[in-house]
């Protein structure tokens, strides 16, 4: 199992807050530290650092961890300024990028910045074309990336048959947001029949789960943690972790350890751990010491 470091940025993460995030994902052993691409901030925050501004200067400040969206929308940027992005993070940070890439979804947020957003299936069929524009400015226009054969290219979604089929056409890595090992466990073999129906070995895309945690080293820590949590939805610590319980890594980092391995027998090769609490670095180094 490999872990991912998942941090809203829309949420008043600043550039302090990222120096101090990519610090403790690369001493605690994450293997990526990623990010959301939005502008409007949901919950508590007051905006947001650009994600391809901030991928590109944390890239020359690390050493060691990938960095990347989860994900950048088609609505918000052309193909080539994407891919030129990307490109220039890869070169940056000595090739480490994962280029997550979907459809957008925020209505009011494209509202608020001026982004079009047409229905969906025409939203999809923008993201098939960037994505066969991006690969293709990768391919054949320069400088070459640093990655070879190119950046990482994540995709997500319920692993519906037309999202399936594009991840197995094209993706190093699909991803399920907030699904419980059972849902992933169910999700899997649509992925698995897109692969072979593309003539492409299934082992050879990435199956991830994004999701939220609590984690403590104690009850006390762990119902804090949940209190905080709680306080952005207006929940309670009981009622945010009855909510969560079935589907987020609640518990000790033993206890997360026992969930984790009912997430790999479903197939599972990553986890993106979605960090809502950003300022709370000593969680992040926690699970650096216990877990990973």
């Amino acid at each position: 199992m490999r872990f991912a470091l998942m941090i809203e940025g829309q949420e008043g993460v600043g550039w302090d807050d990222w120096l101090a995030l990519a610090g403790a994902a690369e001493a605690g052993g994450f293997e990526a530290l990623l990010r959301s691409d939005h502008y409007l901030p949901f919950a508590q925050g007051d905006g947001a650092l650009d994600a391809w501004g901030t991928i590109c200067a944390l890239g020359a400040v690390t050493e060691r961890i990938r960095l990347g969206t989860m994900v950048s929308p088609v609505t918000f940027r052309p193909a080539a300024i994407l891919a030129k992005l990307a490109l220039t993070a890869d070169h940056i940070s000595g090739g480490r990028i994962d280029l997550g890439i979907g459809t957008g979804w925020h209505e009011d947020e494209h509202t608020e910045f001026g982004f079009p957003f047409p229905p969906m299936p025409e939203r999809f069929d923008e993201l098939e074309r960037q994505v066969d524009e991006i690969l293709r400015i990768w391919r054949e226009t320069g400088p070459p990336p640093v990655q070879q054969p190119r950046p990482r290219l994540v995709m997500g979604g319920a692993a519906k048959p037309r999202g399936a089929r594009l991840a197995a056409r094209h993706a190093d890595e699909y991803n399920l947001v907030y699904a419980s090992p059972e849902a992933a466990a169910e999700r899997r073999p649509a992925l698995i029949a897109a692969c072979e129906e593309e003539g492409r070995d299934p082992a050879t895309l990435t199956f991830s789960v994004m999701t939220g945690f609590v984690v403590g080293a104690d009850e006390g820590e762990i119902r804090d943690r949940a209190a905080q949590l709680g306080a952005l939805e207006g929940k309670s610590a009981d009622e945010l972790l009855e909510a969560r319980r079935d589907h987020w890594l609640i518990g000790t980092p033993e206890q997360i350890a026992e969930r984790l391995g009912d997430y790999e027998r479903a197939g599972v090769e990553r986890i993106a751990l979605q960090h809502l609490l950003h300022t709370d670095i000593d969680a992040v180094e926690l699970l650096g010491r216990e877990l990973l």
